[in-house]
């Protein structure tokens, strides 16, 4: 099969890695486009993924969004008409299921975040729909159960599985180096957002000459802003860092929601959640299960009490196994799809 991936964001670059790699070596053909939003791009490139830029990405602006959807869909189209494609799969591109629809191919559309608008036309033209069992279902999404299914755990184990007792053991291993923050920004772009920006300049200056600190920034934006805003011990990288790197010497995660907060979390590093909007239910089966804490209001005082108090936990092994498990579902799917 030839086999389409819009990969739109950079967390989906990790997700679908490792199952680009199996169909390859399968002989299946593998075709990509990309959007330049957030580190994709230069994800995409550091893990030697060939692509195609396709579109922009229209900025946080409603009227903006809704203008550039169907610019984007066609964009898309036009690029892949001639190119054969047997079978699109997206995590959260709400633009592959339409496409796919116009190109007269079945689609795989995978989804962990319920409060998301786009996935109204996704959900409307996907021909399947992945979902974790903690994703909370709305009126709307439950109208389409009967081509919905719904995988063990959570996103992030599909592709952390394989890697997290290495992680957690490298870890355990270097104790002694587990001294820097990690600190992740709100994601200030995303339609679904509509919480507080830069909350955390407070408390990053609170640490600037106390504790090493790294930012880990979503966009040009913010970029600039932690580089010009007086944070004078604050690493703020220009390109992304591998999460082993980031694994090697975390002693404290902070972010401000999205995947790399829960592939934090899953594989045993302290991590606290400062998402200041509504929780996504794959974030609060984190919370509830103790791998996670929640604190809206995070100051200095907290951070310390936090680091004095906090060991690593055991890696969860049912965690990781639902994880393989939901792996399995997908890939197979995919490998073996027929319409």
């Amino acid at each position: 099969m030839n086999i389409w991936f819009d990969i739109s964001n950079s967390p989906h670059v990790i997700m679908w890695h490792g199952i680009i790699t199996d169909l390859e070596s399968r002989g299946h053909k593998v075709t990509i486009t990309s959007r330049p939003l957030s580190n994709t791009i230069l994800l995409l490139d550091q893990y030697g993924i060939v692509h195609t830029v396709v579109g922009i990405h229209y900025g946080k602006n409603l009227f903006m969004k809704i203008i550039g959807f169907p610019v984007r869909v066609f964009q898309l189209w036009r690029f892949l008409k001639n190119k054969n494609i047997d079978l699109a799969v997206s995590q959260s591109s709400f633009h592959s299921p339409i496409v796919a629809f116009l190109l007269r191919i079945p689609s795989i559309y995978t989804n962990d975040n319920e409060h998301a608008k786009g996935n109204i036309p996704a959900f409307l033209f996907a021909s399947n729909i992945f979902i974790p069992e903690s994703m909370q279902l709305n009126p709307f999404s439950r109208l389409f159960k009967h081509k919905m299914h719904i995988y063990p755990g959570i996103k992030e184990g599909i592709y952390l599985w394989k890697s997290a007792h290495q992680i957690y053991s490298l870890r355990k291993a270097g104790s002694s180096k587990l001294a820097r923050i990690y600190v992740r920004p709100e994601p200030s772009t995303a339609q679904y957002y509509v919480g507080k920006m830069n909350f955390l300049d407070q408390l990053l200056r609170d640490l600037d000459d106390k504790l090493p600190v790294t930012i880990l920034t979503r966009n040009n934006e913010q970029f600039k802003h932690y580089s010009d805003s007086g944070f004078i011990n604050i690493s703020v990288p220009e390109k992304p860092i591998s999460f082993q790197e980031i694994a090697s010497d975390c002693l404290l995660f902070i972010g401000a929601g999205g995947s790399m907060t829960r592939e934090m979390a899953i594989v045993g590093i302290p991590t606290i959640s400062v998402y200041q909007d509504q929780l996504l239910g794959v974030d609060e089966e984190l919370v509830n299960s103790g791998k996670m804490v929640h604190e809206l209001d995070l100051d200095y005082s907290k951070v310390q009490s936090f680091i004095n108090t906090y060991a690593d936990k055991p890696l969860d092994d049912a965690l990781m196994l639902k994880g393989k498990k939901a792996y399995e579902m997908i890939y197979s799917t995919i490998a073996n799809y027929q319409n």
